[in-house]
Formats: C-alpha cells, sequence, structure tokens
C-alpha cells in the first residue's frame, strides 16, 4: 500500500512509519525535523517496504508546491493517509492566548482539512483516511484542566471525520478516527507531566497500522476509542 503519514518525526508517528515499512507498505513520511526524519530513514533501510520522509510544515508550507510533485513523482494514488500530526498546549483556561488556540486549531482541524482537499484526487475507492483524535475529543468521556482548547480541537476533527465520511461514501473513500488515550510519548508528558502510560509509542502503532491497513473493511465515519486508562 502507499501510505502518508503526518508528524512522522516522533512518538506514535515515527513507529508508525517504520512498523508500515517493515510490513511492506511504501510510506510518505512527512514532519518538520529533518534530523528525526533522517533517522526515521536510516532505521528503515532494512525494512520490506520503503520510507520517504519529507521536511514540510503542514501548517505553514505551501502544500500544492510542496508535497504534490512529491506524490506524482513516487505515487499514482494513496491507499491511506493518517492525519497525525498535532498540536497540544496544556495551559489554564484564563491565560491561553489567541496565538496558542491559533496553533492548536490550525495544526490539528484546519491542516487535515486542506491535506485531505489537496490529497482527494490520489484516494480512490478502497482508499483509508485516518484521523488521529483523542479521549479528550470525545463527549462524554473524562477531561481535564489546562486541556481545554486540545480537547475542542481534536472534538472538531472527530465531527469532521463523521461529515467527511458521508460525503465521500459513494466514492468509496472511508475515513474513520481513532480517539487515542495515553501513549508514552512526548505530547504525553506536556499534557501529565510524570505520568508513566500504561502503553509504549511502538504498542499504539501497532494498533494503528493494522486499522490503518484494514479498519475500513469494518468502520467508516466512526471515532474509535483506543484506550486502557485515564488519562
Amino acid at each position: 500500500m502507499n501510505i502518508l503519514i503526518t508528524g512522522a518525526s516522533k512518538g506514535v508517528g515515527f513507529e508508525l512509519a517504520l512498523q508500515l515499512a517493515e510490513q511492506g507498505h511504501d510510506v510518505l513520511a512527512l514532519a518538520r525535523s529533518v534530523d528525526r526524519l533522517n533517522e526515521l530513514q536510516n532505521r528503515s533501510e532494512n525494512a520490506n517496504g520503503s520510507i520517504l520522509a519529507l521536511s514540510i510544515d503542514i501548517v505553514n508550507d505551501d502544500l500544492s508546491e510542496k508535497l504534490i510533485p512529491e506524490i506524482d513523482r513516487y505515487f499514482e494514488k494513496l491507499d491511506v493517509l493518517v492525519n497525525n500530526a498535532g498540536a497540544l498546549v496544556n495551559k489554564d483556561f484564563n491565560k491561553l492566548t489567541e496565538e496558542d488556540m491559533d496553533l492548536m486549531m490550525h495544526t490539528n482541524v484546519k491542516a487535515p482539512f486542506f491535506l485531505i482537499r489537496i490529497l482527494k484526487p490520489y484516494l480512490k475507492s478502497g482508499s483509508h483516511i485516518v484521523n488521529i483524535g483523542s479521549m479528550g475529543g470525545v463527549q462524554g468521556s473524562a477531561k481535564f484542566p489546562g486541556l481545554s482548547v486540545y480537547s475542542a480541537s481534536k472534538g472538531a476533527l472527530a465531527v469532521l471525520t463523521e461529515c467527511l465520511a458521508e460525503e465521500f461514501k459513494e466514492e468509496g473513500i472511508k475515513v474513520n478516527c481513532l480517539a487515542l488515550g495515553a501513549a508514552q510519548t512526548e505530547m504525553l508528558e506536556k499534557a501529565f507531566p510524570g505520568y508513566q502510560a500504561p502503553l509504549s509509542a511502538a504498542s499504539m502503532a501497532e494498533f494503528i497500522a493494522d486499522f490503518s491497513v484494514h479498519g475500513s473493511k469494518y468502520f467508516n465515519g466512526k471515532i474509535v476509542p483506543v484506550s486502557v486508562s485515564t488519562p
């Protein structure tokens, strides 16, 4: 399969790219950090599939100029798009700034929206869009102070998922959202300093890899909680 992953330079995204390449898939891994992308590419040298690492800022870069030529060069179509990149600011509601809100809303909602739109011509019947959400964005789940805008942005991504699944139904493109619970990543440390998660980034990536490849057979327009703890 041809698979595009955003936020692939660290945490779950890094492990996800590695695992999918090891399974024989061809992965286009997007992130801003050149050093970490180089590490990702080096670690995938003996994989059954391939990783093409591309340094790109999905919020600020011109995607038509930087991303589309690379896709045209390597892929005729995309089988899976994983919108994994995210931004989190842990801050008391009264101290949140407009810049904080813009960062989280742009990264967690606006960027996936425009990425899906620009990549739509490469998504054919049978393609699967996987949006990486959060349990904080699921109605009725436990909420925590300092994460109001982050949780709201992930809630918006969840509803966008449901809407796009309906819009793309006749074209055979499936859209789902994985609402992740705690996995040991840098982002988790920002949200819950000192907390030890029950799952490693690699363990969470294992589930996401399988869901990305096979989940569209069983789910469409669904928000799937992936959590064994609170947080």
